[in-house]
């Protein structure tokens, strides 16, 4: 080979790309089992004792549970993102997306309905892949510490509920955006954009009142006492709601929660049922007045904003991309290139291009998520402060405590861990930026 050829390869943007990709994955593992590795380590040496700051209000055994709790979720974690690492480097650079792609051109030819069947197939096999890890979680896992309530018969009915919802409304969205990339011009990006975009909007108005159902009961708040406390704090705190509504949530989990659903006039809150049995009705108002200060603080706002700018971002960088021959060839891809426009037309890239940037950015945005948890724990630190101020601070010390033990959550996180994961504060943290009184 002569020495100008070896030094193009070795410096063509398609190697570049293929070192760049190995090496933030390999980092990027490193870096999860390393995590991972501190928060089992951290705290099983916490396990024998509980925190002084809790001593007199958590058991010892409850804190065991959640420390064992929380070492078993760490370790099937390590697991799990060995497995992901692997099914990743198969899906690129082992070639596994470009065996099915070509698989899929031989039987079907070039096209639009080849590239959505690649779509529908890398979702069909991707899911198989992740069922065994999903199952272990629920039936063994969570049922092994008392959670899951789920039967094999409702979780079946789960299932096949979740493939028709997402066939009726993923294959529209999926065959839209692929017409985009190949009929909207250069720009396609920035329709296809603003149609997700779009669509997240829709989907929150239309999410509780019409998909939400078909897998939890929803009935209204029928506890009068509660329903008139919840109504005059949320009075107080200027908002409103389309209804109060209890979810059966014990029917697959005995974890407990409340949240805000829907936006606009179509907003609901809603309580599992699960949290009301455990907390007494001032500790309800209080965790509805931390929920009711993200939106006083707009941060629901917030988010839909940075979600705006963010994917608006990513449809630019993939319009970029699924543009470059080195982008798919760097990932193990041979992409369909011809310089005859009608056959590059019958055979395009756009589903690859797709999948592709799905399965990288990942590997390359991971190394940010400790900022987007920091900002999501400043968050919860603004809501926890309204909430002392819309309601009682003691009760809402109360039922924090009551939730973290219920969930099994774990007292003593390793304080590496929680800055890179957590989007909620640990405990002691929470309870400390109250500055309550010591509770009896």
């Amino acid at each position: 080979m002569p020495t100008s050829d070896f030094f193009t390869d070795t410096f063509s943007p398609s190697v570049a790309l293929t070192l760049a990709f190995a090496a933030a994955l390999v980092l990027g593992l490193a870096l999860k089992f390393w995590l991972a590795s501190r928060q089992v380590r951290h705290v099983a040496r916490h396990r024998a004792e509980v925190p002084a700051p809790f001593a007199e209000r958590i058991a010892l055994a409850a804190h065991q549970k959640a420390a064992d709790y929380t070492i078993t979720k760490a370790r099937l974690g390590i697991l799990e993102m060995a497995l992901g690492a692997a099914v990743l480097l198969g899906w690129t650079l082992l070639g596994g997306l470009d065996a099915l792609n070509q698989t899929l051109l031989a039987g079907l030819g070039g096209g639009f309905w080849q590239q959505l069947t690649l779509l529908v197939a890398f979702a069909a096999i991707s899911g198989v892949i992740d069922l065994p890890l999903s199952l272990y979680q629920t039936f063994v896992v969570e049922e092994r510490f008392g959670f899951n309530k789920m039967t094999w018969r409702l979780w079946l009915a789960d299932a096949l509920k979740g493939l028709v919802v997402g066939a009726i409304i993923g294959l529209p969205v999926a065959a839209l955006i692929l017409w985009m990339m190949g009929a909207a011009g250069p720009l396609w990006w920035l329709w296809a954009w603003a149609f997700w975009m779009g669509f997240n909007l829709l989907l929150m108005v239309i999410y509780p009142t019409f998909i939400a159902p078909m897998f939890n009961k929803f009935q209204p708040l029928e506890d009068e006492s509660l329903k008139a406390r919840v109504t005059a704090l949320m009075q107080r705190c200027g908002f409103s709601a389309k209804g109060l509504f209890v979810m059966d949530g014990s029917r697959r989990s005995a974890h407990a929660n409340a949240y805000f659903t829907g936006f606009g006039a179509a907003k609901r809150v809603v309580f599992y049922d699960t949290l009301l049995r455990q907390l007494a009705p001032g500790e309800v108002e209080a965790v509805l007045a931390h929920e009711l200060g993200h939106f006083k603080h707009r941060h629901i706002v917030q988010r839909i904003v940075t979600m705006f700018g963010l994917s608006l971002a990513g449809f630019a960088l993939l319009g970029w991309l699924s543009a470059q021959v080195w982008f798919y060839t760097g990932l193990g891809v041979t992409p369909n290139i011809s310089f005859d426009t009608a056959v590059a037309a019958a055979a395009p890239n756009d589903a690859l291009a797709l999948l592709l940037f799905m399965l990288v950015l990942p590997v390359f945005t991971f190394f940010i998520s400790p900022l987007f948890s920091q900002l999501s724990r400043r968050h919860e630190f603004q809501a926890d402060a309204y909430a002392v101020a819309q309601a009682s601070g003691a009760d809402l010390s109360s039922a924090l405590l009551k939730l973290y033990e219920d969930n099994a959550s774990t007292l003593t996180p390793d304080p590496v861990y929680v800055k890179f994961y957590y989007s909620h504060p640990p405990a002691t943290e929470r309870l400390a930026r109250m500055q309550l009184p010591d509770q009896p």
